[in-house]
């Protein structure tokens, strides 16, 4: 485990986990959205986030955390380890309601309120985006992949990887 995606609908708690593996495992951790957002909510062109990505990829090891489907295959290339974040709309929707307003570390600004079509999207991901997703990994059995459906499955993989649960 050295080269790690973390891939989930946004709300999953992507980011979360990733910070947590992190400390657990001391492997660099990149947030796409660092690479892809500016802090005045403007993104950086194709080229700019392909060039910041495949410089952060150079490294031996790595945590990243984001899905930006448009670069996943190359990512999925390049990985070792896979951790998809399945989790129900629900759960997802309530993170995103959980962090409005708080400041994060893998984003250069708050959100201070809903975006309607944000939340459109996260609503229709299990339809649209999960069925890529599946589909990309498959065509990947040789990496190690990890699905989890609840955070309480998540949690329990990160306690045992800490040594903190027997």
């Amino acid at each position: 485990m050295k080269r790690i995606l973390i891939i989930g609908s946004p709300g999953s708690g992507k980011s979360v986990f990733s910070r947590r593996l992190h400390r657990i495992t001391h492997i660099p951790l990149i947030h796409l959205d660092l690479l892809y957002w500016n802090s005045d909510k403007t993104t950086v062109g194709r080229e700019e986030f392909l060039c910041r990505l495949r410089q952060a990829m150079v490294g031996e090891c790595w945590i990243i955390d984001g899905n930006y489907s448009s670069t996943m295959e190359l990512r999925l290339e390049a990985c070792d380890t896979v951790f998809f974040l399945d989790y129900p709309v629900e759960t997802c929707l309530s993170g995103i309601g959980e962090r409005m307003g708080k400041p994060r570390p893998d984003m250069p600004w708050a959100d201070a309120e809903d975006d309607p079509e944000f939340l459109t999207f996260v609503k229709e991901f299990p339809t649209n985006q999960r069925p890529q997703i599946l589909s990309l990994l498959n065509k990947h059995p040789h990496k190690h992949i990890c699905i989890f459906r609840s955070r309480g499955e998540a949690d329990s993989f990160l306690s045992r990887l800490s040594g903190e649960e027997s």
